[in-house]
């Protein structure tokens, strides 16, 4: 801004289907805003359906950031996110456009608004092992190991999450500490947010989500979910990777492998969505900083309100 005031951030939290990238556009194309995606998998190049990453149209629209941004072998971490979007967050500033998060990877978020301290350097011999480890003795195994060491961090981790597992091991290799006593704060302290951050979340009855998110698993494999996870396949992406275990590719995977039919299969990611969606909801809803809005309310209603307040909290924040 030219007088001296400074732009809002603004981020858009919610679970899974409930229309967060839809309404994260049009509140860009009012305010003059730019997109971060807050999404883990639709970082990743070339996993567009099963990330329901926006259409090539919608990206064209608005700048966005963080999408598309990594091949799917190169990890991308908590700390990666952090570092990048506070970057991008000053830069989208800095062309006096208003910046936008928008995503549902809760402790990408949190990331933002919280002192988790990623500073810290750590071991590349000491990943190597745990890697060497998990491929010789199994991912089971590898998620018992951390139950020794670290259980509270290992109850929040599934055993295939080999990353941040191996990331959690490395912390306590490193420090003699755990991983979640690394955090400079409980997981239900709250941090007061600065008078310029506009953190809103979607919502509607369960009923309408879980019937969204049914329709958008019927809408992917019309889409072409099996066959863009087999075009990975035979680009040479292993089964194994990270991104390709995220929801939606490891259920194409699981039919491609000939362990379940196609109707099994849709019916285990709807399911497993429908999950994921409420471990979202459980997540956010602890936060008492967000401000609610239900989707069910007429969405023009919804964008108006919004841009009301972005607009308000431009001229009053100096």
């Amino acid at each position: 801004m030219g007088d001296g005031s400074v732009d809002p951030l603004v981020i858009i939290i919610g679970p899974t289907g409930v229309g967060k990238s839809t309404l994260g556009i049009a509140l860009a194309q009012e305010i003059g805003g730019e997109i971060i995606s807050g999404d883990s998998v639709q970082v990743y190049q070339k996993l567009d359906i099963g990330s329901a990453k926006p259409s090539p149209a919608e990206l064209q629209l608005i700048p966005h950031h963080l999408i598309d941004y990594l091949d799917p072998t190169e990890p991308f971490t908590v700390a990666q996110f952090q570092l990048s979007a506070t970057s991008l967050i000053e830069e989208i500033r800095g062309r006096g456009h208003v910046p936008i998060v928008v995503g549902g990877t809760g402790l990408y978020i949190r990331s933002l608004l919280d002192p988790y301290d990623f500073s810290r350097q750590g071991s590349e011999k000491i990943r190597s092992k745990w890697r060497e480890f998990a491929i010789s003795h199994g991912n089971l195994e590898l998620h018992e190991v951390l139950k020794e060491r670290d259980p509270e961090t290992a109850a929040q981790l599934h055993p295939n999450d080999v990353l941040r597992i191996i990331r959690a091991l490395e912390v306590f290799e490193l420090t003699g500490k755990t991983l979640s006593s690394q955090r400079q704060f409980q997981d239900d302290e709250y941090q007061p947010l600065d008078s310029s951050i506009i953190y809103i979340g979607l919502t509607a009855s369960r009923d309408l989500i879980y019937d969204r998110i049914n329709q958008r698993c019927v809408a992917m494999l019309a889409q072409g979910l099996i066959e863009e996870t087999l075009t990975l396949l035979k680009s040479g992406y292993l089964p194994t990777l990270k991104p390709l275990q995220s929801i939606g590719y490891r259920h194409a995977l699981w039919y491609l492998k000939g362990l379940i039919s196609q109707p099994e299969m849709l019916r285990l990611l709807q399911r497993d969505t429908r999950h994921f969606a409420k471990r979202q909801m459980t997540w956010f809803r602890r936060d008492p900083r967000i401000s609610w809005y239900d989707i069910e309310t007429e969405p023009n209603v919804i964008l108006k309100s919004l841009v009301q307040t972005c607009r308000a909290r431009q001229t009053r924040v100096e």
